[in-house]
């Protein structure tokens, strides 16, 4: 096993932070979660804290002011909010998180030496005209629609976590998700497995924009956080992007009806009108995360909805 290593994650209540934090736990490291709780939940933490004890520390702070300092090896940024409703609730407040916690944990990385790894997102693609594409491609993204707080707050940082490497050295990486799933998913958030897992499981029409036809891949949590591990533990000259997903590709018909075959609801589908800049089509090109990260993801949508309804049953 590797040495023990301090390790912070910021946003580490949240969905996959808290995927994560368990992840790097189990490793026998000790962790240190920053979270402001917008979108992140302490009871995802819960069973951790009591498990791990100690080695688990917990401090509500917003990264924008960010005041830990303490000596850590690896920072692990996934503050901000990642879903849709959330982001364009408090749209300024989503740009500053992103490019003002971004300086703050490049401060930290490159004051202790530490690697930081930068959570962007398959978003800095936009409404892809690459497919599937691969992060060579610079995007095709609206710099003042209704996600681009979102959109445009991500590819800031990108360039902000670069530029410190340039002028720094500090010792960054850059991993792009694309659409996670699982268990710790907020019921609330607005994102499409939980809304149609939530929708079925209430008997409730699961609302589909415009046909259904738009494309996503979907990748479950433990591949996801995986591959951030992996990731860091990387060669400090390979800096990244680097994308992490699934390559299975489904129409967000084909998910719905996947959804509704393994709760066996009786819901019926309603179509609503399709969002602006909502992209028509998602899929990752993972051959450098295959060459350079030696990942892959290993949990089909068919393997990882199962657990995953379970875990919204309980909610419902």
């Amino acid at each position: 096993m590797t040495s023990s290593k301090h390790i912070l994650v910021t946003g580490g209540a949240g969905f996959l932070g808290s995927h994560l934090t368990e992840l790097l736990l189990e490793e026998g490291h000790r962790v240190t979660v920053v979270d402001n709780l917008y979108t992140g939940r302490l009871e995802n933490l819960a069973s951790l804290q009591e498990r791990y004890g100690e080695r688990l520390d917990f401090r509500k702070e917003d990264i924008r002011r960010l005041e830990f300092d303490q000596e850590v090896q690896e920072i692990y940024n996934l503050a901000c909010p990642a879903s849709p409703p959330a982001y364009q609730k408090t749209p300024i407040d989503t740009t500053e998180t992103c490019v003002i916690g971004a300086l703050n944990v490049l401060a930290l990385a490159k004051k202790y030496n530490a690697k930081v790894m930068q959570a962007s997102t398959s978003e800095v693609y936009g409404d892809a005209q690459v497919h599937p594409q691969p992060e060579g491609y610079w995007g095709n993204v609206n710099p003042h629609g209704i996600r681009s707080c979102y959109d445009e707050g991500k590819r800031c940082a990108e360039s902000l976590f670069f530029d410190h490497n340039r002028l720094y050295g500090t010792r960054i990486k850059v991993v792009r998700i694309f659409n996670s799933y699982g268990p710790n998913m907020d019921p609330k958030d607005g994102r499409v497995v939980s809304n149609f897992i939530m929708q079925a499981l209430r008997g409730e029409p699961l609302t589909i924009y415009g046909e259904g036809t738009q494309t996503r891949s979907f990748c479950y949590c433990k591949d996801t956080v995986r591959g951030f591990r992996a990731l860091m533990d990387t060669e400090d000259e390979f800096l990244g992007p680097v994308n992490v997903g699934n390559p299975g590709e489904f129409t967000i018909r084909e998910l719905a009806e996947k959804v509704l075959a393994l709760t066996g609801s009786k819901s019926t589908l309603v179509k609503r009108p399709l969002p602006a800049d909502d992209p028509k089509v998602r899929r990752p090109d993972i051959t450098l995360a295959k060459e350079k990260l030696h990942w892959a993801p290993q949990i089909s949508l068919s393997e990882g909805l199962p657990p995953t309804i379970e875990y919204f049953s309980k909610l419902v």
